[in-house]
């Protein structure tokens, strides 16, 4: 589905990424991230965000907390990230993208706490429940800091993703709030949810969730209670469109991921500012039975849309043309993705090597694939800068099969 706003909006990327393939600089799956077009759109949404007053935190884990993208996005202005979990927060630290909220969506193990506390040094620290607040405050006293703590809240009727789950009962927001303020090493900062916005099927828009109205509803009560200087953090489908709908509702926070490489569900159905800037990449195996193989590992679509038919460009030379595109099986989520199946009963012919560029919403931190970044795309001279695992570290392909 964002294969069409690629090959329209940024082809030079899809045939760069393309002829690196074909010299041999690029591993078939590979997600590739084109650099210049994440530094041009973290420039853009940060300044949006600062006209909106917004605080901004990169999301890094859905294109495997690569370090070139870490870099592009603070040299387009971002300086800090919010990472999903240790694994993210480790490699965004370790690029020098530092942490501004850790947490959320996932809380800190015990036994971890304390070198967030004392290495990583989090703006700020989600927690769910007093026994994770206790741990988050004991850590910083041991590490002679006080911890920012954001409340994650909770009603009846609020949207969860299944096995997302927890936070504390909104109601009782304002005897949280002095709980945690009371906690040696703690301070509570406010509060936080999660989706807050969610883009909808039928209305081909994004429309806030209950939860939005969760945290007014809790801020209210905090104001009341004296406590009207308060952050809100607000995440969920954030690209530079909806930021001034954030602020409006009392947002000081927000967390763009996939709008930094413009694919939010709303860059599939909408010509937004951000360019896309990620692809995934793979290559033609064998063939069989009418089918030919390509190679899997970072099939992962992210199921924000029905199952939709998918196409990809298959070719041995650079090429962002439609007559290129081939409809492609992918297995069901239930299989594991060693190959994916492309129709070759068309006259165009599909040969072994060939290599097969795809335009979905990938997660590649939940993937086996690689994570490449290129650089020069903007300037006609595109070259790759690093290939990286899905935790952000340097792997050493294509050395290590070089005779």
């Amino acid at each position: 589905m964002f294969l069409d706003v690629l090959m329209r909006r940024n082809p030079a990327f899809i045939e760069a990424a393309m002829a690196l393939h074909q010299a041999g600089k690029i591993p078939a799956n590979a997600y590739v991230l084109d650099l210049d077009a994440v530094e041009r759109n973290a420039r853009l949404f940060k300044g949006e965000a600062d006209k909106h007053g917004l605080k901004t935190f990169a999301m890094t884990k859905q294109v495997g907390r690569h370090s070139g993208f870490c870099q592009a996005v603070m040299r387009g202005g971002i300086e800090r990230s919010v990472a999903v979990d240790m694994a993210c927060a480790l490699a965004c630290d370790r690029a020098g993208l530092k942490t501004g909220h850790l947490g959320h969506l996932v809380q800190v193990p015990r036994q971890e706490a304390a070198f967030a506390a004392a290495k990583l040094q989090p703006d700020y620290w989600t927690v769910f429940s007093s026994e994770k607040a206790q741990e988050a405050a004991a850590a910083a006293e041991a590490a002679g800091r006080t911890q920012n703590l954001l409340a994650r809240i909770q009603t009846e009727g609020d949207t969860f993703y299944r096995g997302h789950e927890g936070g504390f009962d909104a109601e009782d927001i304002v005897s949280v709030a002095a709980e945690l303020d009371a906690l040696e090493g703690g301070a509570f900062a406010g509060i936080t949810t999660f989706p807050a916005l969610l883009f909808d099927l039928e209305t081909r828009k994004v429309k806030p969730t209950p939860n939005l109205s969760t945290l007014a509803r809790a801020a209210e009560a905090l104001a009341a209670a004296g406590r009207g200087r308060i952050e809100i953090n607000a995440p969920g489908t954030t690209s530079s469109a909806v930021l001034g709908a954030l602020a409006e509702a009392g947002a000081t926070q927000c967390e763009p991921g996939n709008g930094l490489h413009g694919t939010t569900p709303l860059h599939a159905v909408e010509d937004l500012p951000e360019d896309p800037a990620v692809l995934y990449l793979s290559e033609v195996s064998h063939h069989h039975g009418g089918k030919a193989y390509c190679f899997g590992g970072g099939l992962y679509i992210d199921p924000v849309f029905p199952k939709y038919p998918v196409k990809a460009l298959v070719s041995s030379e650079p090429t962002s043309r439609q007559s290129d595109l081939l409809e492609v099986e992918i297995p069901d989520y239930s299989a594991i993705d060693y190959y994916a199946m492309i129709d070759a009963t068309s006259p165009k012919p599909v040969r072994a090597g060939d290599t097969v560029v795809f335009g979905f919403r990938g997660q590649a931190f939940v993937t086996r694939a690689l994570v490449v970044g290129i650089s020069g795309v903007s300037t006609g001279t595109p070259a790759v800068t690093t290939i990286e695992n899905g935790f952000g570290d340097a792997v050493s392909w294509p050395g290590a099969f070089q005779q």
